[in-house]
């Protein structure tokens, strides 16, 4: 189907109303659909939006179009859970119904406040002639999840000298104060981040710039400012970065900056280290990220990236969710892990040795998790979603002499975005062992190297015959090998 921009663009209710369900009939065939990760009931998922922990439950809502695999009249979808590993379909949240949010319900975030949860989001508003409009509005959701959008936008005019391109706020509570953290781009085409101030979420004092000092690219989207161990992590995606600040292969990266403090006077980051990306690996992207009542802080992705084409497309859906990751940091260092409540989808347990210059060899339900310590002064590799001969895999090559993993996907059936790469690298510690967990889940894969002082997220579409495991190494040693929940 070839997408016009009148059918991307028309009301929800314009649909006839079995198109949904037949999609979803149509989905159902799809070989690649996941088992534990949060992926669209129909159509296409992307940022994740409004994640928190409210009434005693896990809230996470993500930008959707349900009626396709395109990016198209966007709304918010919900989803809430008790344990952050199983989640609750609660359905559509906000629509684009409204002036301010007429052309798309853009991303955003959520905050407790008192017995409601406070929504802040971009509404996108097209012109006659096709021009945006970005206004940055609220609602608020009950205990019922009843939400109410806010009639008036919180900013309703972009600053002088930011062009249309203003959005994804983030509501932090700052001392006695809140502060809207917003992603935008001035009108010499860089990217830049506003914040905003105010003491009721109704009246917003400008800040003006963050103060960082970096390249920031021609766009910033999806800014998060984080406290975390008496210090300061930003994340965000900056749009158009510069290959000479930050070497990267992906369309966009998903970057964080580390700081020692954030000063609201100077509206400034107190000695911010270089911008650093946040997952080595193909499609991670949009992360957000935000400190729950338990004092973690914890964050989750889309796996998916602008731009780029998946064949799931041609099955109606499109992209999924990470799991969700606990943030720390550690001597100066982000530290990105699953949370400890993902063990609970484990089923069964295996222990696989691998045997010197000998390959262990699993069929597998491509889903499962694998935990190993490969030894130091070890070479070798891990074949995943691979055929019965390993010729075709997704494969991850290591060396723990020089400290260097590789991933690749080139050989496959259905090859990804060949002009961005098809490999990625990532260097650790040289002749050290090499501690590694991964996550399978059918068409999604999610590495964490040495508890999570590296990561890499790739997306993979295998055949029906690619169900093998393969495991080789020039050195003995152990596997844990989980199957997990379906």
């Amino acid at each position: 189907m070839e997408w016009t921009q009148e059918q991307r663009y028309r009301s929800y209710q314009d649909w006839p109303a079995d198109y949904l369900e037949h999609l979803k009939n149509t989905i159902q065939a799809s070989n690649w659909r996941l088992n534990y990760h949060i992926q669209p009931v129909t159509g296409l998922v992307n940022d994740p939006n409004g994640f928190s922990f409210f009434n005693g439950e896990w809230h996470l809502f993500y930008q959707a179009f349900p009626f396709g695999a395109v990016h198209g009249l966007k709304s918010w979808y919900h989803v809430s859970s008790s344990d952050l590993i199983h989640w609750e379909e609660k359905g559509l949240a906000l629509a684009p119904d409204s002036v301010y949010d007429a052309q798309g319900v853009y991303s955003g975030s959520g905050l407790p406040v008192g017995e409601k949860l406070f929504l802040a989001y971009t509404g996108n508003v097209r012109d006659q002639a096709w021009e945006r409009h970005s206004y940055q509005l609220g609602a608020w959701m009950d205990t019922d999840g009843v939400i109410e959008k806010i009639e008036e936008p919180l900013i309703k005019q972009m600053p002088e000298g930011i062009t249309a391109h203003f959005r994804d706020p983030q509501i932090i509570r700052y001392k006695e104060t809140y502060l809207m953290i917003i992603g935008a781009q001035t009108t010499g085409e860089k990217g830049t981040i506003l914040v905003y101030e105010s003491y009721d979420l109704k009246k917003w004092r400008n800040l003006g710039t963050l103060a960082i000092s970096q390249d920031l690219g021609f766009m910033v989207e999806c800014p998060n400012l984080l406290f975390i161990e008496d210090k300061i992590l930003l994340l965000l995606c900056p749009q158009g970065l510069n290959q000479k600040t930050l070497p990267y292969q992906n369309v966009y990266p998903n970057t964080y900056i580390l700081a020692d403090a954030y000063k609201k006077e100077t509206n400034s980051l107190e000695n911010p280290a270089p911008q650093q990306l946040l997952d080595e690996g193909f499609d991670l992207y949009a992360t957000q990220a935000f400190t729950a009542p338990d004092g973690r802080c914890l964050s989750i992705g889309w796996i998916g990236l602008p731009e780029m084409s998946y064949p799931t497309f041609e099955d109606g859906w499109a992209h999924c969710l990470s799991l969700v990751k606990e943030l720390k940091i550690i001597d100066g260092q982000l530290l990105q892990y699953p949370v400890a409540e993902t063990k609970e989808l484990r089923r069964s347990y295996e222990q696989l040795i691998v045997e010197s210059n000998e390959a262990v060899t699993k069929e597998t339900t491509n889903c499962y998790e694998l935990e190993m310590v490969i030894p130091k002064n070890t070479q070798g590799v891990v074949q995943l979603f691979a055929d019965e001969k390993g010729e075709q895999s997704l494969s991850l090559t290591y060396d723990t002499t020089v400290g260097k993993v590789r991933l690749d996907r080139r050989k496959t059936d259905e090859p990804l975005n060949p002009a961005f790469g098809e490999t990625r690298e990532t260097v650790l510690e040289e002749n050290s062992p090499l501690h590694l967990r991964l996550f399978v889940d059918h068409s999604t894969c999610e590495l964490f190297f040495n508890h999570g002082l590296k990561t890499m997220t790739a997306a993979y579409y295998p055949t029906p015959q690619q169900l093998n495991l393969f495991v080789r190494g020039n050195r003995k040693f152990q596997l844990d090998y989980y199957l997990l929940e379906k």
